[in-house]
């Protein structure tokens, strides 16, 4: 089944990012996509917390939303719409929040971030996203017409744990919807993911942000999708724009049948003893 990667510059306008998502829906379907991924905070990108803060409303008073819904219904595919910031429901903290939307523009599942990035970078860069953030409280898998999507994004990917769960639920395929940062990127973007496709069994698509955005900060791009012996299908390399890869679901019993993991998996209770 032949996909759509949406590899975005996303700015601090809400429905300018929403119409360059409307575009990229439109030409996936015109060639034949059964779905759509776009990357982590594609609806609003900036990270001056204040002037962000007029954007960010709930996720049904998001006009954004709705119109990436609305396109959905228009072309008629499945869209990963990478995350967006939403309100939480007690309007108290933020939610970096994916959803995945059905060709009757329905949204058919919502994943929260669980791992927020706090961190204090080698380039000055600092980051602290639980101080506005409210973690996720667990993983979520959809069913569609790509089989069984576990969703996580961004930082998500270095916690294996998260992958492992997945996994043990016999997902298909995980979105991994980032906006890495350069350094961190080209450290390790392409390992992290060929790493969670292996040791997954599943095909990994990965949309990103890529360039020099509004806010100033810059991102690493890259989208890439493996395949669940982890070959790449697609490297977008730093330019905007939407590219395409064709899943063969038969690939997953192949390579299950020929390293059987699932089946030789072991469960493990680890105790340490400190004594000596």
């Amino acid at each position: 089944m032949k996909i759509a990667v949406h590899q975005m510059c996303s700015g601090i306008d809400p429905l300018g990012n929403a119409g360059k998502m409307e575009q990229g829906i439109y030409h996936a379907a015109a060639c034949n996509a059964v779905m759509y991924f776009a990357p982590e905070m594609a609806i609003l990108l900036d990270r001056d917390r204040k002037r962000a803060a007029s954007h960010i409303v709930s996720e049904s008073e998001s006009s954004a939303l709705q119109r990436v819904c609305s396109a959905a219904r228009a072309s008629g595919i499945w869209v990963h719409a990478g995350s967006l910031p939403v309100l939480t429901d007690d309007r108290s903290r933020y939610a970096n929040r994916s959803v995945v939307i059905d060709p009757d523009g329905h949204i058919r599942a919502r994943y929260d971030k669980m791992h927020l990035f706090d961190v204090d970078l080698s380039t000055g860069e600092s980051w602290r996203e639980s101080a506005a953030y409210a973690a996720g409280s667990g993983p979520v898998a959809v069913q569609t017409p790509l089989g069984l999507l576990g969703l996580t994004i961004c930082y998500d990917l270095r916690f294996p744990d998260l992958y492992s769960a997945y996994s043990k639920a016999s997902v298909d395929i995980l979105a991994v919807p980032a906006a890495f940062t350069v350094p961190t990127g080209l450290a390790h973007w392409h390992t992290m993911l060929r790493a969670r496709a292996i040791e997954t069994q599943t095909f990994v698509v990965a949309a990103a942000q890529a360039g020099t955005h509004e806010d100033g900060r810059k991102t690493y791009g890259h989208s890439l999708v493996f395949d669940p012996w982890g070959e790449t299908l697609l490297d977008m390399g730093e330019a905007e724009g939407v590219g395409f890869a064709t899943l063969d679901k038969h690939r997953i019993t192949e390579v299950r049948a020929q390293i059987p993991v699932h089946a030789n998996r072991r469960v493990i209770d680890m105790q340490v003893d400190m004594q000596s």
